[in-house]
């Protein structure tokens, strides 16, 4: 009985210990899952104005006025007209006129080299300081104008230095240039030193001179003489008369008279 028993306890045993480590151990994991394709990089941050020609891009307004001297120092060669714009304050102007109107600037900047002749001519230092105010001014154009500006702008133009034929400027377009006149200057715009919504700066390669300045002034007229008054005799002095005849004539018959007196006393004795 006992052997029978523990026949049949055995297999028994061995079947509890199988489920107990089936039971025991965790469900199979699931076959990991192959690994994404690595997806592309997102494409790099660029500027509208990589992504688009410069003149369609839309310049963006700055926190304030650009300056105009950090403008021309860091294109360098304009030491000469930077120097005259510090020193006649004009500096102070353009930053006015770039923060107080929406109608721009515009500047043609003589070069250094431009600026040699007038220099060792003593020209620019025999100018005043009104002179010296009037010639950068007549440089500043109170209105930002483009490159396709100037096919149409109106001449003469005006400038800070005012109006008229003394202070005309005038810009003439051709095919590729530029072409600024003074009357006393000609020349043409070699570079674009500088242009947004609100300002450009042109390089040229002689100083405009204004007629108001370097041309001799014609002189006034002499004032007409005085028109003669009309003679109405009132005014016409009195002529003397020459008496000294009539004069003589009484001289005479006196000493006649006296003479005939005398010897008539004569006879009478």
């Amino acid at each position: 009985m006992k052997h029978h028993f523990s026949v049949f306890l055995f297999p028994a045993i061995l079947l509890l210990l199988h489920c107990t480590q089936t039971l025991s151990q965790s469900p199979t994991a699931a076959p990991a899952k192959a690994p994404a394709a690595a997806s592309a990089p997102p494409p790099a941050a660029t500027s509208s104005a990589q992504a688009s020609p410069p003149v369609m891009v839309p310049v963006q307004v700055s926190k304030g006025p650009v300056n105009v001297i950090k403008i021309l120092q860091k294109a360098g060669g304009f030491a000469v007209f930077i120097r005259l714009i510090k020193s006649t304050q004009e500096d102070i102007q353009v930053f006015s006129q770039l923060n107080d109107s929406r109608d721009g600037v515009t500047i043609f900047a003589p070069t250094d080299g431009a600026f040699s002749a007038i220099i060792k001519s003593g020209v620019l230092n025999s100018l005043s300081d009104h002179q010296k105010i009037e010639l950068v001014q007549f440089h500043i154009i109170p209105k930002v104008l483009t490159t396709a500006n100037f096919q149409t702008v109106s001449n003469p133009i005006t400038t800070l230095a005012g109006s008229g034929s003394r202070f005309a400027l005038n810009v003439i377009t051709t095919e590729n240039m530029v072409n600024v006149t003074s009357g006393l200057t000609n020349t043409s715009v070699s570079a674009i030193v500088y242009t947004d919504s609100q300002l450009a700066v042109y390089q040229v390669d002689k100083v405009l001179l204004p007629l108001d300045i370097f041309a001799p002034k014609a002189l006034a007229p002499a004032p007409a003489p005085p028109k003669p008054k009309k003679d109405n005799g009132a005014d016409t002095p009195m002529v003397p008369k020459d008496i000294s005849g009539a004069v003589s004539c009484v001289m005479l018959n006196t000493m006649l008279i006296s003479g005939v007196i005398i010897v008539a006393a004569a006879f009478h004795l």
